[in-house]
């Protein structure tokens, strides 16, 4: 039900200028018409040594600009509440507030009206006011669920050996949650509800742990009604995972069979494959291309089958000197296979972002492309062009293009 957007702002403004409640608010999108001055912006509250300041981060098309506003400053004035004031002036399109027991989520019509959905939260969670150098934790390493994957110890500490993982798991929730934040605010998944909770498959999920952080984050915490469902080819991979859902009570399904070869009814709506090595990438995104999956989020692994291709091939003039080492023809080889793939994906109809999954240092495989759905296929254009352009020029045939086109 639509109500006067001044009305739901300001009911969003007494909830972000509450550091007791307030766990994070994102401005996003724009009106009709109207250009915020930032792409998108985060709060969230941070205690310092200077006392508790309001983070604000805010992303031009570029970087990411952070500022610190005090709560409470010695001469009477409030910095939190005039920069709140500032940004809620701005003409987002839409806002997403999460506080200790719920989540508001408010769009912009095109008359200036809002629609305000709230959900509350299944269990109230606990507000991390850490230094903004150290991220709050989406799931702290104390949850259940890292215990039943065998990445805590029975006191709910890290195991040493487990930090890249934990680590891992930590960067995919972060990118899922604003994936899932923003497709749901601009109208590309449909909202779940408890009789039809929103679909999810984990391809190639092997011993789950996104499975199971992602059913544990987005309904534990997000409350989100959700239907997770893992698939691997290994008959003893869904057997564990069975009992680690068991043991947790949650309700994820798994079942045995290759990403190109499974079927699932009703198909899924997100679809996650997180280090499916080489072709089998290829085969989790044309799998979701013939579901229609509105989400995408696949972080590749190994890149052998157009590496192989530039090795039998000559080398187009003047790009000689890219191939004669064999280093920098595995990065090329790298850049090439997830670009194609990109276009290819456009091509389908999804709008695509490569971004960074998690940093360089905690492993070299850091590469995730995200997909949503926007639109129709593009049969021809610029995409069509700059793609055939460039398979010609190199001779390489993409194994993504194979199995789209049969």
């Amino acid at each position: 039900m639509n109500e006067p957007l001044l009305r739901a702002l300001n009911r969003m403004r007494g909830l972000i200028l509450d550091p007791d409640v307030l766990v994070k608010a994102v401005g996003s999108g724009r009106q009709k018409g109207e250009v915020p001055t930032w792409k998108r912006v985060e709060m969230r509250y941070v205690d310092l040594k200077a006392g508790r300041h309001l983070q604000i981060t805010s992303y031009d098309q570029t970087q990411a600009h952070t500022e610190n506003h005090a709560v409470a400053p010695s001469d009477g004035s409030s910095a939190a509440r005039d920069a709140v004031d500032a940004l809620l002036d701005e003409p987002f399109g839409n806002w997403h507030v999460d506080t200790t027991t719920q989540s508001h989520q408010v769009r912009v019509t095109k008359k200036l009206e809002a629609v305000v959905h709230t959900t509350d939260r299944a269990t109230e969670v606990e507000v991390e006011r850490g230094h903004d150098r150290d991220k709050a934790r989406l799931l702290p390493e104390s949850d259940p669920v890292f215990a039943a994957l065998g990445l805590t110890d029975a006191e709910g500490r890290l195991k040493p050996s487990r930090q890249a993982k934990y680590r891992q798991v930590e960067e995919f929730l972060r990118l899922l949650d604003s994936s899932i934040t923003d497709a749901l605010d601009k109208g590309h998944l449909r909202r779940p509800t408890a009789e039809e909770p929103l679909r999810i498959a984990d391809l190639g999920c092997g011993n789950a742990y996104l499975t199971f952080a992602a059913q544990r984050y987005l309904s534990g915490v997000r409350g989100l009604h959700v239907q997770l469902t893992g698939v691997d080819v290994k008959e003893q991979s869904r057997e564990h995972n069975a009992s680690v859902a068991a043991e947790l009570g949650v309700s994820a399904e798994f079942v045995v069979g290759t990403i190109g070869g499974v079927s699932l009814d009703p198909a899924p709506e997100v679809v996650l494959a997180l280090h499916a090595c080489d072709t089998a990438t290829d085969e989790a995104l044309a799998q979701a291309v013939a579901w229609g999956a509105q989400l995408v989020l696949a972080a590749p692994c190994c890149h052998h089958d157009i590496a192989a291709q530039l090795r039998r091939s000559p080398t187009p003039a003047p790009y000689a000197m890219l191939t004669r080492h064999g280093i920098l023809r595995e990065r090329l080889a790298d850049t090439l296979t997830d670009g194609l793939r990109a276009s290819l994906m456009r091509q389908q109809g999804y709008r695509v972002d490569v971004v960074q999954f998690v940093e360089s240092q905690h492993t070299p495989r850091n590469t995730m492309l995200r997909a949503v759905l926007t639109g129709g296929k593009v049969k021809g254009g610029s995409v069509r062009k700059e793609y055939d352009d460039l398979v010609d020029t190199w001779g390489i045939s993409p194994r993504l293009a194979q199995l789209l086109d049969a």
